[in-house]
């Protein structure tokens, strides 16, 4: 009989790709993740793991192995998930993890509404998108809020994605910027001599802002790059130069902003919770979901006066119920977030 915590082990080596880094995520030793690996490569009688002085990978039997592992480990939790779903009572740990703005963003919201489940604790961590859909995918998390530019973000056999909301690209100028006044009208093409900053070559918030701005030329060479969008939201705040931001990190709270709206369809995100298909029925993952959903919506309505109407997205009839069932249809969850 296989040991299901060996299953956990040859799984997480798989993405991993090493025994430290396994040892690492797992909070073993090395020499402790080596031993239990000998120890079900005896159990299944063949080599799974091929070594030599400087690295270890798996064999064809260890990739095989692997696969009927992820299985048995998702209906695993398919079972303890529908044990506790019949508890009924929130209980235990939740991990969830977000890009740093939706973290900021969202997590009063979740605070508030999660206290009154006494046996329920969060914990609430960051990290970028692509990484936190891994860290579901792997376990390590339960639930995990994604940013999606490309629309990309797609149901797959062990992963449910719950559209949460839109969060445009919007200007931001300081107080004292002659745009700051509402009233006075912009086009785009004459910002282009301004000081603009923003993030990084290669990050999805420079690539975003890069193709807002390909139809009138792009800017002059932006002079300053900067890690962080609430670094650069206090830096406009500071009269230093403008920027286009998502929406969403506003929720930071950065005073001496003026925001305004770009003309016409401006690019933008679509924001996402991601859990595992065999954890939503739990209770303590569906009453999070729901808490995440009920967030999103006070956050995109706190967004409306910066996005463009074409853009509005409008929340479900019943949002919560479109939580508790985890086997509705993927595109039924779409058309109910108005896509």
């Amino acid at each position: 009989m296989l040991e299901l915590r060996r299953l956990v082990l040859i799984c997480e080596f798989a993405r991993k790709g090493s025994i430290a880094a396994t040892a690492e995520s797992l909070g073993y030793s090395p020499s402790a993740v080596s031993q239990q690996l000998v120890a079900l490569e005896r159990e299944t009688g063949t080599a799974l793991i091929d070594r030599t002085a400087r690295s270890a990978e798996l064999t064809d039997a260890g990739r095989r192995l692997v696969v009927h592992a992820e299985r048995i480990l998702s209906m695993v939790e398919e079972a303890e998930s529908d044990l506790s779903a019949h508890a009924g009572t929130p209980s235990g740990r939740v991990v969830v993890t977000a890009f740093p703005t939706a973290a900021v963003a969202f997590a009063p919201a979740l605070a508030r509404s999660l206290r009154r489940h006494t046996e329920l604790t969060l914990r609430l961590g960051q990290s970028r998108s692509g990484r936190g859909m891994r860290e579901v995918q792997s376990g390590e998390v339960d639930i995990a809020l994604v940013d999606d530019w490309y629309g990309r973000a797609r149901d797959s056999e062990s992963l449910r994605v719950f559209p949460l909301l839109h969060d445009p690209l919007v200007l931001v100028v300081p107080r004292k910027h002659r745009l700051a006044d509402p009233e006075v009208p912009f086009v785009l093409r004459e910002l282009r001599d301004e000081p603009w900053m923003a993030t990084p070559d290669g990050e999805p918030s420079r690539l975003a802002v890069d193709r807002l701005l390909v139809d009138v030329g792009g800017t002059r060479p932006t002079p300053w790059e900067f890690e962080g969008l609430g670094t650069i939201l206090s830096l406009v705040a500071k009269g230093i130069g403008i920027a286009a931001v998502p929406a969403l990190a506003l929720a930071a709270g950065v005073r001496g902003l003026a925001v305004r709206q770009f003309p016409g369809n401006p690019v933008g995100r679509d924001v996402y919770a991601v859990a595992r298909r065999s954890s939503v029925h739990r209770p303590s993952v569906s009453v999070t979901l729901r808490a995440i959903h009920v967030a999103a919506r006070y956050i995109a309505a706190d967004l409306e006066p910066v996005r463009p109407a074409e853009r509005v997205r409008h929340d479900p009839p019943a949002g919560d119920d479109l939580l508790r069932d985890p086997a509705r249809p993927a595109n039924d969850v779409g058309r109910s977030f108005g896509e």
